[in-house]
């Protein structure tokens, strides 16, 4: 019961930290491009997570393949899904945009019954639907049928994000239970700044250190460390003990969260909108996998 609940914790604070690092890239992007903030961001992660590299290295012996699916996965997650995601927000307005992502939880579902990782059951179809509802709410309708006939490019970029955050989600969950959640991330985010140091270093002519302003060092900093390896580690944890539809159905608190901290943060507006999205969302959550932490709880209590 314990580590199950921790577990859900876990998740929801990844999702949140996703939502705060949201409002930081929107500080610092105009101050690169969106491949190098990904590079530097998980470049810092990784220096992170050097110093306890030894101590999570696990003691058994990792065969070739091991290193060749954990690097597959890396560049799935770490690449291929940030570019997606950022090359996708060029294309679409942002509230189109978090609509899109929100539909990782409903690919994850399909992914997991499709390949028998997870059993379809009504409270995780409802849950799924209503956290889904509740984000086309906080952003308005009208956020799905803005110029779709334009948006054709920048909806499969994102939907093709989404999919990638799905695959991810539910055939990583044995690698992460086989060798240890911290040091599979770190592991798959080293292989991440690997793969992505030649695009940086043949679009700037060389390795450069970043020409960024404080407050852009600042945000970079919070997205490589809280939004970085602090996000990604709590994330893997959750997926390790979580299903992986239960532990994406959080992600959707992610553009929620991006627009609390926008209220807080940029002075944007609270709207009625904001408020039912919100308690959908958290409807959704609790019905899709709260109802399971009530009832173990209730036995516990009991006996």
């Amino acid at each position: 019961m314990k580590t199950n609940l921790l577990a859900h914790v876990a998740a929801a604070a990844a999702a949140l930290s996703a939502g705060a690092a949201v409002v930081c890239t929107r500080f610092v992007i105009g101050e690169t491009d969106p491949i190098s903030l990904v590079f530097y961001r998980y470049l810092i992660s990784v220096i992170c997570f050097m110093p306890i590299l030894p101590a999570i290295w696990p003691r058994h012996r990792l065969a070739v393949s091991d290193y060749a699916k954990i690097a597959l996965l890396g560049f799935l997650f770490f690449v291929l899904f940030p570019w997606a995601f950022n090359a996708s927000l060029r294309q679409i307005p942002a509230a189109r945009g978090a609509i899109g992502l929100a539909t990782i939880p409903i690919q994850t579902l399909l992914v997991a019954t499709a390949f028998r990782r997870e059993r379809l059951t009504a409270a995780k179809i409802g849950g799924v639907l209503t956290a889904f509802l509740g984000i086309v709410v906080a952003f308005g309708t009208g956020a799905v049928a803005d110029g779709a006939s334009g948006h054709i490019a920048g909806d499969g970029l994102m939907l093709l994000g989404g999919a990638c955050g799905a695959v991810y989600s539910v055939f990583s969950r044995a690698t992460l239970m086989r060798h240890g959640p911290l040091f599979v991330t770190a592991l798959a985010m080293m292989f991440a700044v690997a793969a992505l140091f030649p695009f940086v270093a043949v679009q700037h002519g060389r390795f450069v250190v970043p020409a960024f302003s404080p407050h852009g060092w600042i945000a970079v900093m919070f997205l490589g460390t809280v939004s970085g390896a602090m996000q990604f580690s709590l994330f893997m944890w959750a997926l390790r003990w979580l299903p992986p539809t239960t532990t994406v159905l959080y992600l959707t608190l992610n553009p929620i969260a991006a627009m609390v901290l926008g209220i807080v943060v940029l002075g944007e507006s609270l709207t009625s909108g904001l408020i039912a999205g919100m308690a959908l969302v958290i409807s959704g959550i609790v019905l899709g996998s709260g109802a399971r932490v009530v009832a173990v709880g209730s036995t516990k209590a009991a006996a």
